[in-house]
């Protein structure tokens, strides 16, 4: 689905901004702030995939937990289907979190290995009121079901499962709530080629179904192009390019995510020359360039790009990129 200025986003981010003071003492005004999300503008629209990349350090699963109000947010604005959520607090964020959920890496640190699956399941529709009395067996079987398990996988440990199906089984208890979106944290980066695939099959299986929205944050640039509407990419807390899958793949207009596609095998990167090699270190967060992030590494920086912070900027909606000199 394209984002589209006729529809109104389910989840819009105005400069978001997640910090966090590092190195802090007993005495006042110590530490260093960490900029981890910096400024973040970006739109969630119904139905869609928004896949989220950049490399490691680049805070896609820091912005990922901003986004579900799993961090408090330093500044900026977090709107979820039209309520202001930015300050909300727990009671507040209660029935919003019904409508949103996240999915995390390791399905084996995310699950209790002293609770069976029966009751973990449960615990969730009885915490948030969805069934009650005899109704939740079926739903518990109905949600296994759902997520390509038997029902008598039920009385289990989650150690008796395989990663895969552990990873199913963290899909199923996103799903109990009914949410709307669901962020995805690397959902499937612990799990082996083979099983990848099943598990990014049952995403867009469950999109269609259940008429799911998704931020999908991956670094496997190919999992992200199967599965993804719109892609947008991240470098040292900040948004530097966002679009359509096609268009983004296709014609990358940011130096960063020109040079990150080149890394993906054939044939996504065919007629294109070489792997674009960065030279230099990514900058800390902890003292980020003044100008554009990027500047200290992109072999086309000007005088410019080390003073001037670019914006996002182009066909809104579809394809924008920050920099002062994009890429044709």
């Amino acid at each position: 689905m394209s984002a589209n200025g006729n529809v109104k986003p389910l989840l819009s981010a105005e400069a978001l901004t997640k910090n966090f003071v590092v190195g802090k003492t007993v005495w006042p005004g110590s530490g260093r702030t960490l900029h981890a999300v910096d400024e973040i503008s970006l739109d969630v629209y119904p139905g869609e995939t928004l896949g989220l990349v950049g490399e490691s350090g680049s805070g896609k699963s820091t912005l990922g937990r901003c986004l579900t109000r799993l961090y408090d947010i330093t500044a900026g604005r977090l709107t979820f289907d039209g309520q202001d959520i930015s300050k909300a607090e727990k009671r507040a964020l209660t029935p919003v979190r019904r409508r949103m959920q996240m999915i995390f890496q390791d399905p084996s640190s995310s699950l209790n290995p002293r609770r069976k699956v029966r009751d973990m399941l449960g615990e969730v529709l009885k915490v948030h009121d969805i069934v009650k009395g005899t109704a939740i067996d079926d739903r518990l079987a109905e949600l296994m079901e759902t997520v390509g398990l038997r029902r008598e996988f039920l009385d289990r440990y989650p150690h008796e499962f395989s990663g895969g199906q552990r990873q199913r089984i963290g899909i199923a208890r996103a799903l109990a709530v009914e949410p709307a979106l669901i962020v995805a944290d690397e959902p499937v980066s612990a799990l082996d080629v083979s099983v990848q695939a099943q598990i990014v099959n049952l995403f867009a299986d469950l999109r269609q179904q259940l008429n799911l929205t998704y931020v999908f944050i991956a670094h496997d640039l190919a999992v992200v192009r199967q599965v993804s509407s719109r892609v947008a990419v991240m470098y040292l807390g900040s948004i530097v390019e966002v679009g359509e899958t096609d268009a983004l793949f296709g014609t990358p207009r940011h130096p960063y995510t020109q040079a990150l596609l080149s890394a993906v095998p054939q044939p996504h990167n065919r007629g294109r020359q070489g792997r674009i090699l960065l030279e230099g270190e990514i900058p800390s967060p902890l003292d980020p360039p003044k100008g554009c992030k990027f500047s200290t590494r992109c072999p086309h920086a000007k005088p410019l790009c080390h003073e001037v912070r670019p914006q996002l900027a182009g066909e809104a909606g579809r394809h924008t990129v920050a920099c002062h000199f994009p890429l044709a």
